[in-house]
């Protein structure tokens, strides 16, 4: 039977889980600068429930997609875009085949945005206005909460409001993953 952590990439990946609205982009949008200012090489799986086009029709990458293409690697000097297409299905990619498609050697952590369905290690994050259910008491993976006003729980409770406070949880988190993986 394969574990969790046989499905996970051989680095830290911790994910913020919340409903839709709650601050995940805003937050890891002012997360990433701080752990970076750590020396933290982040990484970011952003899900979406959306379609999206990155490419424009007419340039030559979307035009050989369009011809068949299953995967297309777009290069420039300053960036490489690989878009892979997916048959029609009702389901999503996986998820644990697609946290591997990262490069771990130059990363210390894969952050992500959503898939709190999803078995991995994650912060949920909670606003008390948005009036949403907790998502801790039933979710094991979860292992702490930022919130807009502290709770009583038993995990870490930090301050959504405060990145310095959740990139030093992040940080600890790192540290503790690099010592408990066989690199």
């Amino acid at each position: 039977m394969t574990s969790l952590s046989d499905k996970l990439p051989n680095i830290a990946v911790l994910g913020f889980a919340a409903f839709s609205g709650t601050g995940k982009t805003t937050l890891l949008e002012s997360l990433i600068p701080v752990l970076m200012a750590h020396g933290i090489r982040v990484g970011v799986y952003k899900h979406s429930h959306h379609a999206i086009e990155q490419d424009e029709p007419g340039k030559d990458s979307f035009r050989l997609r369009k011809a068949g293409a299953f995967q297309t690697l777009l290069s420039t000097p300053a960036r490489t875009i690989l878009t892979t297409e997916f048959p029609e299905t009702p389901t999503s990619p996986d998820f644990y085949h697609l946290l591997q498609q990262f490069d771990t050697e130059s990363l210390d952590i894969i952050l992500v945005e959503g898939c709190k369905e999803q078995r991995f290690p994650k912060i949920e994050l909670h606003r008390h206005e948005m009036n949403k259910p907790w998502l801790y008491p039933d979710d094991p993976d979860i292992i702490a909460v930022a919130t807009d006003r502290m709770i009583t729980c038993p995990l870490p409770c930090l301050d959504m409001n405060n990145t310095t406070q959740i990139a030093e949880f992040v940080v600890q988190y790192v540290q503790s993953e690099r010592h408990r993986s066989p690199n």
